[in-house]
């Protein structure tokens, strides 16, 4: 596993973002660990997971991913978007990025979008993609502009089927939005790399939860193919 991503999960952890215990998700189903974002809420912490963005950004881009500028969907995109670029110009990347309104302001500047003027390849900062709507959204907003949306850039990819128990769906929302967009999402970290990670772990306590995870997984995920 890439180190990078060891340490961004070790770090959520610090961080009370990743959680280990007996939650309920969105979706309703009983999960034995949990990662909240929103956590991420002193500038410490929120420029670190910045610089995660960027580093995962970075290795993209020397993969072959040609990028101009950022773009955030509101709310939690915004300062996403924003730690990134920060980040990314103390890497010597210095980029542009814009973001939305939720309602349209018709006063001063006017209009929906905030920041540098959409152009060229655009990445899209957000935490994470369950249905993907906002990010659906967004590629149509980058493309109304008359920018070219490249990929996505999310925290943590749960790796998860899409429905209930019994009927749940052949792939998982970022599997599906990257077959409707033929767009790549790139996670900092996904459920493989958080297993492996469990895996590794000296804390006895911690790798206990490793058993849960595989299960959770054998019922809810999906192959990362």
């Amino acid at each position: 596993m890439n180190s990078f991503r060891q340490e961004f999960l070790a770090f959520a952890l610090q961080q009370g973002v990743l959680r280990f215990g007996e939650f309920i998700t969105k979706a309703g189903r009983p999960s034995p660990y949990f990662f909240n974002a929103g956590l991420f809420s002193d500038g410490a912490s929120l420029g670190a997971l910045g610089d995660y963005y960027a580093r995962s950004l970075l290795a993209a881009e020397a993969d072959g991913l040609g990028f101009d500028m950022l773009y955030g969907p509101a709310y939690k995109g915004i300062t996403l978007a924003a730690a990134t670029a920060i980040a990314l110009a103390g890497h010597g990347r210095n980029v542009p990025f814009a973001y939305n309104r939720k309602e349209a302001k018709d006063h001063g500047e006017g209009g929906l979008l905030v920041g540098a003027p959409l152009k060229g390849r655009v990445v899209i900062i957000d935490d994470v993609l369950t249905d993907g709507a906002s990010k659906r959204e967004s590629v149509e907003v980058i493309r109304a502009a008359g920018a070219t949306p490249v990929a996505v850039a999310i925290a943590l990819d749960r790796m998860e089927r899409k429905g209930v128990e019994g009927a749940l769906s052949a792939r998982s929302a970022v599997q599906e939005f990257e077959a409707e967009y033929g767009l790549p999402v790139l996670a900092i970290a996904n459920l493989d790399d958080l297993m492996s990670w469990l895996d590794a772990s000296n804390d006895s306590d911690l790798a206990a939860w490793r058993e849960h995870v595989a299960a959770y997984r054998a019922r809810f995920g999906v192959d990362r193919t």
